[in-house]
């Protein structure tokens, strides 16, 4: 994999933002953006147990889907507060998935403000935190609705690598799915994957690598894939705003309405047929990337 940094600034004009990576397409690390919310100081496991601790969550570990795997289906349920007693007492690779809490809590949405000045099109009414254990791995994907995301940090680290869309089949898409057939778990160590002798596209693929903290917001341009890992247990919110243009809105649309339920048919009625079938379009079109690229 070809890597690089993310550009980070303190803050940054509208105008500046509006050229350099929100029509460039280009991610970004906004160091200030959240440090005048009231979340940034307020924040924390104490005070979110304190006000949805009793709220039944669904939880994922980080076994990778395979042929079988229903979409978005949680692994095992709890209450928000166990949760966060687990995971306080070490590594535990256990994450919470579009938890959307101010729907238990709308008076958490006076904790921050929405930064319609960067971009317009906000989904005001989902907002989302995404909760992990120490070690909880997102494994590579894109998100299905093809949003712009302003991804902020409030606890812990965690580290991410993004690739953009027109990577995809360098990173083995699964055809019908948002999802990557290889692993990325670990990528950084020297005994982690990628395993480049059966995924050798992966070399060509060019791509950013960051570390967020705490305060820190990336914006992630739509359809950009992404791998995070969590270095401290933490959680993180998204705030999403759709494409400005008709046909990201319908890309979007069909990835939900049609991709999906075509996916969740074919594993339904023939799982290991589709699995084997997705498999070799996918190898194909990685094979084209490297006949391309003369290797």
């Amino acid at each position: 994999m070809l890597l690089k940094a993310v550009d980070t600034v303190d803050l940054i004009a509208p105008e500046g933002f509006k050229k350099n990576y929100y029509e460039a397409g280009k991610p970004l690390i906004i160091k200030n953006l959240a440090k005048e919310w009231p979340a940034y100081h307020k924040w924390n496991w104490d005070y979110f147990k304190a006000i949805v601790g009793d709220k039944k969550v669904g939880i994922y570990n980080n076994t990778k889907s395979d042929a079988y795997t229903p979409i978005n289906r949680a692994d095992d349920y709890t209450t928000f507060g166990e949760y966060v007693d687990m995971i306080s007492k070490g590594p535990a690779g256990w994450r919470i998935f579009l938890f959307n809490i101010f729907d238990h809590a709308p008076q958490l949405t006076h904790d921050f403000e929405w930064p319609d000045e960067l971009m317009k099109g906000f989904v005001k009414r989902f907002p989302m935190l995404f909760v992990g254990g120490a070690s909880s791995i997102t494994h590579m994907h894109f998100d299905i609705d093809m949003s712009h995301i302003l991804h902020t940090q409030f606890v812990g680290k965690k580290r991410v690598l993004l690739f953009p869309y027109e990577e995809q089949h360098k990173l083995y898409r699964k055809p019908y799915e948002v999802l990557s057939l290889a692993d990325f778990s670990h990528y950084y160590q020297q005994n982690g994957t990628p395993d480049y002798s059966k995924f050798p596209a992966l070399k060509l693929a060019r791509g950013y690598e960051v570390i967020l903290e705490h305060g820190d917001t990336l914006f992630m341009p739509a359809g950009y894939w992404h791998h995070m890992e969590y270095l401290d247990s933490g959680f993180a919110m998204s705030l999403r705003a759709l494409q400005s243009s008709i046909t990201g809105k319908l890309k979007g649309a069909w990835n939900l309405i049609g991709m999906r339920n075509i996916d969740t048919l074919m594993k339904k009625t023939a799982p290991k047929w589709w699995y084997d079938y997705k498999k070799e379009k996918l190898i194909t079109a990685a094979k084209k990337e490297l006949e391309e690229a003369g290797v």
